[in-house]
């Protein structure tokens, strides 16, 4: 996902276009890692000194309902970055310090022998905590 991909989700989705939301799809594009929505309250703090934090958490809710942006939660607080842009099923391992992010392209359902006629999975998640080699 880039920014003008998400704007342009957006506008079909029915949702005005806005100078915050834009900026703060350039925040997570710049960034390219998790970041928490305090994160980007102070980001945008010094050009909307008036913005509140749960209008940066409704923006980040609604990103997340439409794919733009993937939620996870890291020491108990949910964080965010842009989708992936590739199509190709993979995974994530996610560095605890900085909140970069590394493609896992090997899926652990291939390994499961799931089948319920009770149950139909619809998606799953899979993600490896650690550190990257710069903050190790």
């Amino acid at each position: 996902m880039d920014v003008s991909k998400a704007l342009l989700l957006l506008k079909e989705k029915g949702y005005k276009y806005t100078d915050k939301r834009e900026q703060m799809l350039q925040l997570f594009s710049n960034e390219k890692r998790y970041i928490a929505a305090k994160d980007v309250l102070e980001a945008m703090q010094k050009d909307y000194p008036g913005l509140s934090f749960d209008t940066i958490y409704r923006n980040l809710s609604t990103f997340v309902e439409l794919g733009i942006l993937e939620m996870t939660e890291l020491d108990g607080e949910k964080k965010f970055r842009f989708s992936c842009s590739t199509d190709q099923h993979h995974h994530h391992m996610i560095c605890l310090t900085c909140g970069k992010t590394r493609h896992v392209h090997v899926c652990p359902m291939d390994q499961l022998k799931v089948s319920s006629e009770d149950f139909k999975i619809v998606d799953h998640k899979f993600e490896v905590y650690g550190y990257c080699k710069n903050c190790s």
